[in-house]
């Protein structure tokens, strides 16, 4: 009894072996770094994800115990995942009372536009849904920083997605090229206002105040184009790449519903496959003089 408690004591290392780890695989935590901004946008901050990826390092030395066999650098790199994990956890801003909220929004939504011909103001999402304006701008407001993961990295929505313990393989990059690239078409066959508001906010990150001026128009009158034209995106790309997940209007023959089917064509239309990869061409690896 006494031998196997012995055994299975922890021997943590010492204070000189545990700056040695951190020392020497302080490359580690720069190379996990990187790997997860590569799916993530530019504002994502690169230091907060280095501060939580050396914190997990000089935890992972202090617990690490060199007895169970197991190499340093896979037990480091798991608790430097978790931990870029967590990080990355935070930064999505929707919880799931958010979000079962938005999704009750955007099922109003659809219904008001198939029933009046055209978006429906704020005020009538409110009504219909017999909450105060306040909370409809609350909730959007909410969920657009996941928005903004999702539409410029074309991730699956969760921090979970971004973290993988695989490297992509070859299929892999070619399936995400082409989604980027039906990404870019359908962004490009949106009508000209819409498009104008998602190249605006979410790329150029302009003030919702100044496209709203540019435009002449009210900074709800914008927040609703911009709904509107991430509603079209989705439904866009889905009808290409999962269409079982696109939702069958309530009037198939109605205006809205042909209106759909147009600009579902117009993605189509804007190219083909090797188009589509060429609007990723900078992940191809250049080929030697």
């Amino acid at each position: 009894m006494t031998a196997h408690a012995a055994t299975d004591t922890m021997t943590a290392p010492s204070a000189r072996e545990q700056d040695e780890l951190v020392r020497t695989h302080l490359p580690l935590v720069g190379h996990l770094v990187r790997e997860v901004l590569n799916r993530l946008p530019s504002h994502v901050n690169r230091e907060d994800l280095v501060s939580a990826g050396m914190a997990a390092l000089a935890a992972a030395a202090r617990s690490f115990d060199p007895k169970r066999g197991t190499p340093f650098g896979g037990f480091a790199t798991l608790r430097i995942r978790g931990a870029l994990l967590d990080e990355l956890r935070g930064l999505d801003w929707a919880s799931r009372s958010v979000r079962s909220r938005a999704r009750r929004i955007e099922a109003a939504q659809q219904q008001l536009t198939a029933t009046l011909g055209r978006t429906p103001t704020q005020g009538e999402l409110a009504e219909a849904l017999g909450v105060a304006v306040d909370e409809i701008k609350s909730v959007d407001e909410d969920v657009q920083r996941a928005v903004v993961l999702s539409l410029q990295g074309f991730a699956a929505g969760t921090a979970d997605d971004l973290v993988r313990e695989r490297t992509p393989g070859p299929e892999d990059l070619l399936v995400y090229r082409e989604r980027i690239g039906y990404l870019h078409h359908a962004i490009e066959a949106l009508p000209d206002r819409l498009r104008h508001v998602v190249t605006a906010y979410f790329f150029q990150e302009r003030p919702m105040a100044e496209i709203a001026a540019e435009l002449g128009v009210t900074e709800s009158r914008v927040s609703q184009l911009r709904a509107e034209a991430l509603v079209l995106l989705r439904d866009g790309l889905n009808a290409h790449l999962e269409p079982e997940l696109v939702e069958s209007p309530a009037r198939a023959t109605g205006c809205v519903a042909r209106r759909r089917q147009d600009y579902y064509g117009r993605i189509a239309a804007r190219g083909d496959l090797q188009s589509r990869l060429a609007k990723t061409d900078y992940f191809a690896t250049p080929v030697a003089a």
